[in-house]
């Protein structure tokens, strides 16, 4: 009876830990870089929001950003830019 358990007692450890380093490991990690990208942002920087709307930051403040949208200044929460938006338009001249 002690074998079984002892064996019963590994698997769960194994599946906690598998489960621990392919899921909750990474989306940590995930969030960590975000939240350091957003408190990074600075004037001028191109950003993408949640919503997919695509802007040029003009202004930081505390927990909102000021977007120029090309037509529109728009203020926008830190919390809603999602990335870089360098990025996605170099992606988009690659094709």
């Amino acid at each position: 009876m002690g074998d079984t358990s002892i064996v019963s007692l590994l698997f769960w450890v194994a599946i906690i830990g598998i489960f621990y380093f392919f899921m909750i490991r990474p989306q940590a990690k995930k969030a960590k870089e975000a939240r350091k990208f957003r408190e990074s942002l600075a004037k001028g920087t191109k950003v993408v929001t949640i919503g997919g709307i695509h802007g040029k930051v003009t202004e930081v403040q505390d927990k909102v950003v000021i977007l120029d949208t090309g037509g529109a200044k728009l203020r926008v929460e830190k919390s809603a830019i999602s990335a870089d938006g360098s990025a996605n338009e170099q992606e988009l001249a690659k094709k």
